[in-house]
C-alpha cells in the first residue's frame, strides 16, 4: 500500500542553509523509489494557522519511506533543512478501495 512523506514549511529562518539541503537532497533520492507529487508549489491554507508551503511524495509502502528518510545520504541533507526553518513532517499510510 502506498505511503506519503508529508513537509510543511511554517517559517523559513535561514535561507542559506535551505540553499545547501537543497544542493544535497537530490543525493539522498538515489536507490529510491519515490515520486514528488507537490513541492511547494501555490496553495491556499483552508484550516489551521498559516504556512509557507507543502511537499508530498509518494513511495511504494511505509518501509520505504522509512528508508529513504532514515538513508545517511537524506540524513545527511535534512539537518540543513531543519537548521533553515520550521518544519513539520510526518509518513502517513494510503488506503485501499478495496
Amino acid at each position: 500500500m502506498s505511503a506519503y512523506v508529508i513537509f510543511i514549511r511554517e517559517k523559513t529562518t535561514n535561507i542559506e542553509e535551505l540553499e545547501i539541503y537543497a544542493s544535497k537532497a537530490p543525493s539522498g533520492l538515489a536507490g529510491h523509489s519515490l515520486k514528488p507529487l507537490v513541492m511547494y508549489g501555490t496553495h491556499e491554507v483552508i484550516e489551521g494557522p498559516d504556512v509557507e508551503g507543502a511537499a508530498v511524495l509518494e513511495f511504494p509502502g511505509i518501509e520505504e519511506a522509512r528508508a529513504w528518510y532514515y538513508s545517511p545520504a537524506y540524513q545527511d541533507a535534512v539537518k540543513h533543512r531543519l537548521k533553515g526553518g520550521t518544519y513539520r513532517g510526518m509518513i502517513v499510510e494510503g488506503f485501499s478501495k478495496e
